[in-house]
């Protein structure tokens, strides 16, 4: 069991190029994602869709109210975003339930990531929705002495969605490896149950806040 959260082993090296385990891992999850979206709509049908087909619409069906719920905005832009971040968060969380693998999100620089891509998309929908001063107009809301606070705001919602994701994914990692080392193979199992309940609600969260965020960038302006 390594006992540096920031330590990841090495798995291949190219010169300057280092590849880690958690690297490998992402690469793993996107390439499952990729076949499990081309197994899922390979076969569509409008008139009788299969139990796979009839599960997905479901989801989308769910996911599609849950952001309407929370944006008050149309979901259909912002849709495969929120879908796809949702399903890399939770499979990538999964991934270290898995013998010999390593969650991505248990490494800083994928939770660094993640929350960038917020980040970016905020701005994105932002200036997309009101154009380049409308958008920056925003953090000057109410007034001009606020800018310094809500541009630290900004900053600071990546950082705190990069800890609170770090931070719990690591920490469930840890804990079932020291009860797997103490305790043998069949204890762990209830703490196994737990990661995977973790896994889904951070992932959840994640979502959540990234619709929030988004939300507030492309919504109605403030008069």
């Amino acid at each position: 069991m390594k006992t540096n959260p920031f330590d990841h082993d090495l798995v291949w090296q190219m010169g300057p190029v280092l590849i880690t385990r958690p690297v490998v891992t992402t690469w793993g999850v996107m390439a499952v994602m990729l076949l499990l979206s081309w197994w899922v709509t390979r076969r569509l049908s409008v008139d009788k869709p299969g139990r796979v087909q009839t599960f997905a619409e479901l989801m989308i069906t769910t996911l599609r109210d849950e952001m309407k719920s929370t944006m008050k905005l149309d979901p259909e832009p912002f849709l495969p975003m929120i879908g796809t971040l949702f399903l890399f968060i939770l499979f990538a969380n999964l991934t270290g339930l898995v013998p010999g693998a390593e969650a991505p999100t248990a490494a800083l620089e994928t939770d660094l990531v993640l929350a960038l891509s917020v980040f970016f998309a905020v701005i994105g929908w932002g200036v997309q929705r009101h154009g380049v001063w409308g958008y920056m107009k925003s953090y000057a809301q109410p007034n001009l002495f606020v800018l310094p606070l809500n541009l630290l705001e900004a900053v600071t919602r990546v950082l705190s969605m990069t800890v609170r994701l770090f931070g719990n994914i690591m920490s469930g990692m840890f804990i079932s490896a020291v009860v797997l080392g103490l305790a043998g193979l069949l204890v762990p199992i209830p703490f196994m149950a737990l990661d995977l309940l973790t896994g889904l609600i951070q992932a959840y969260i994640f979502m959540i806040l990234a619709m929030v965020f988004i939300a507030a960038a492309a919504g109605k302006s403030e008069p």
